[in-house]
């Protein structure tokens, strides 16, 4: 039998709020799509129109114009590396500071959690500088170490809260049978924490692959490690902005990272609602 409250009034008002809200958010992909197959003068004269013709050959010239095979490895190399990295060193210290809660590592965890409300901005000019003095400029290790520090503070957090759920008393029968704190850690905790990794990873994935301004401040003019979205920036000169091809090649270098998270964005709610809850 068909549930009439279904079709109560409040029902079908939240709804059609829920749809309206939908195409408010879904607006941009279709402008972007739309027009990433239009001509630059049907852009500029109805950018929100249907394309009368379809010009697919946008992204065949995106395709020479930006290298995007090296542009797509660069992103896909950086953002694989500092993920692990992230990922390693960021559950190994936030299992030190919840297993040995001393003052110093208190310190620390409040350290970086006062860190995440640092706006990047006010880092630029400090950041310039200490990679220049340190030689890290222009190197992949550099924008790695970067990307490292500025994605530990969130990280740790997460974990921190994900690694209070995980049984004390596992790694003291590990301990009785023998294995050694790194043993415990990479053997017992570590597999326990596959929820809050898979949510690390999609969160720092997202936000590296499509990061534009640490690229440009750390890599510089390296064209050997231009990532897509600084890449993509080709099309936007003094003088005359090709809106045609940037969109198609927003839309090529959108594509694999929305696949990425679509498929596994369920494991985002489920880790972050765990580790807040027990947090």
């Amino acid at each position: 039998m068909m549930n009439s409250s279904r079709y109560r009034p409040r029902n079908f008002i939240l709804e059609i709020a829920a749809i309206l809200l939908a195409i408010i958010f879904l607006s941009p992909f279709y402008l972007v799509l739309s027009n990433s197959v239009k001509g630059l003068k049907d852009i500029l004269i109805d950018a929100a129109s249907w394309p009368q013709v379809f010009h697919w050959d946008n992204y065949s010239k995106v395709w020479d114009a930006i290298d995007f095979p090296q542009a797509f490895f660069n992103s896909l190399q950086i953002t694989i590396l500092s993920v692990i990295f992230i990922v390693l060193f960021s559950s190994m210290a936030a299992y030190q500071i919840v297993r040995k809660p001393t003052r110093f590592n208190s310190f620390v965890f409040l350290l970086l959690v006062s860190a995440m409300i640092i706006p990047f901005q006010s880092l630029m000019l400090q950041l310039v500088r200490v990679t220049s003095i340190l030689e890290l400029r222009g190197e992949l290790y550099g924008i790695v170490a970067c990307y490292l520090g500025f994605g530990m503070p969130l990280s740790v957090f997460l974990f921190h809260g994900f690694i209070k759920t995980v049984p004390f008393e596992l790694e003291e029968a590990a301990r009785v049978d023998g294995s050694n704190p790194y043993g415990v850690f990479f053997k017992i905790v570590f597999p326990l924490l596959m929820p809050i990794i898979v949510t690390v990873i999609i969160l720092n994935t997202l936000w590296i692959w499509n990061d534009y301004l640490l690229p440009v401040l750390v890599i510089g003019g390296n064209k050997d490690l231009t990532t897509l979205p600084v890449a993509v920036t080709k099309f936007f000169g003094q003088y005359t902005k090709k809106w045609d091809l940037a969109l198609a090649g927003l839309v090529m270098a959108i594509t694999p990272i929305l696949l990425f998270f679509l498929s596994l964005q369920r494991y985002i709610v489920e880790g972050v609602t765990t580790g807040s809850i027990k947090g």
